[in-house]
């Protein structure tokens, strides 16, 4: 069977490229890094990938905002493309600064050039915030996250904090089982009440941690997957009884790869 092809779009200041990378390969798909100049030089190259990737990082420096100035480029001149993944069988997966761009772009929403139910902001403690949470799905819609009951991962961020517009767009992207991961405790408790800090890294409304589009294969995150791949990466692995035979993200990329099988 061939393996699917993952785009791994990377501009100056991304820095979790090879990592995503590494994380696809590990799952079973050939990845590609490309840099976005390359791709607005030939936007055709597109066309031979199954899955785009937006990964972690801080592209251009996060100036302005968060993401902006590489949303900005590519919708200036990668429309067709991205419209392309949207409307085709195809996946997109963003982390971190990657959620922070598709945000940007309107991506998981039906009507991009309208104003957008919700937005990521700063965290709500004003600061970088570099550490460890529990996650768990809500629906099982999304693609990337099948087969997944809970997870802990790491999260690197400063503007993190996902902002529904108003209380309709809440209950709309609910409605739609947009809203598919959010952070939690230790014990598995989440729901649409703010959890306290750090169960609640940024102060995130309804602690989303994650949403994708109405069909599932388009999907963004905070937190870092491609950070725990293997089960040494655990902050606690030396203190575990029993060693899983792999991290917890690493399933997030054999979806991904396992909804092209």
């Amino acid at each position: 069977m061939p393996k699917p092809r993952v785009l791994v779009l990377r501009a100056p200041g991304t820095n979790c490229d090879v990592e995503t990378a590494f994380a696809f390969e590990m799952a079973g798909a050939e990845a590609v890094k490309l840099h976005v100049n390359q791709l607005i030089e030939q936007p055709d190259l597109a066309a031979s990938f199954q899955i785009l990737c937006f990964p972690g990082g801080f592209s251009y420096g996060d100036d302005i905002a968060a993401g902006r100035i590489l949303a900005t480029q590519l919708h200036t001149f990668l429309t067709d493309t991205l419209e392309s993944f949207r409307q085709h069988d195809r996946l997109v997966l963003g982390i971190c600064n990657g959620f922070q761009i598709m945000m940007r772009l309107g991506i998981f929403f039906d009507n991009p050039e309208s104003a957008q139910p919700a937005t990521l902001t700063w965290n709500r403690q004003g600061r970088f915030e570099c550490r460890w949470v529990h996650l768990k799905p809500e629906t099982d819609n999304c693609v990337f996250l099948r087969g997944i009951d809970e997870c802990y991962l790491p999260t690197a961020h400063a503007e993190g904090r996902f902002l529904f517009r108003n209380e309709d767009a809440e209950s709309l992207l609910t409605e739609q089982h947009q809203i598919v991961l959010r952070y939690s405790d230790a014990d598995g408790t989440t729901g649409s009440d703010l959890l306290p800090f750090p169960s609640n890294p940024n102060g995130s409304q309804g602690n989303v941690a994650g949403i994708c589009d109405s069909t599932g294969r388009i999907f963004g995150l905070m937190p870092h997957p491609e950070r725990h791949l293997f089960a040494t990466h655990h902050p606690q692995w030396t203190r575990r009884d029993t060693q899983p035979e792999h991290g917890e993200g690493l399933k997030f990329f054999e979806n991904a790869v396992a909804y092209f099988g």
